[in-house]
């Protein structure tokens, strides 16, 4: 069964860091354009971050340049959100999301990716 599974959310006071991963089960994350999203109550799903399969090629959304990192582990089959800086605004539902064709260029376009996690909750709060 093909999976993708969030973990690393949890609540944050302003100013502060987590790391969200995304680990594969079922398939390879290999040769895979990777993305996160992000979900805030009564709001559309956003592109937060992407990454291509060798890593050579990210793409972020202007609301988290310089904040965010996206990083990937092949050996590991994770990917890596590194969130530093946060503020409230980045309250959401995190989702990692997969594309199904392979060695594609990083594009933060929900259509482009076919497996979904299920979501890991961030809550910037003082």
């Amino acid at each position: 069964q093909l999976q993708l599974v969030e973990s690393g959310g949890g609540l944050v006071q302003p100013g502060g860091a987590l790391r969200l991963s995304c680990a594969a089960s079922g398939f390879t994350l290999d040769y895979r354009t990777i993305g996160w999203f992000r979900q805030a109550p009564g709001k559309e799903r956003e592109g937060v971050a992407c990454i291509s399969s060798s890593g050579g090629n990210t793409n972020y959304a202007d609301s988290v340049k310089g904040r965010f990192t996206i990083s990937r582990d092949n050996a590991k089959n994770t990917v890596y959100l590194q969130m530093n800086s946060l503020e409230p605004e980045d309250t959401a539902v995190y989702y990692c999301a997969a594309e199904a064709q392979l060695l594609r260029l990083c594009v933060l376009a929900r259509h482009r990716y076919d497996y979904w996690g299920q979501g890991t909750q961030v809550t910037v709060s003082s």
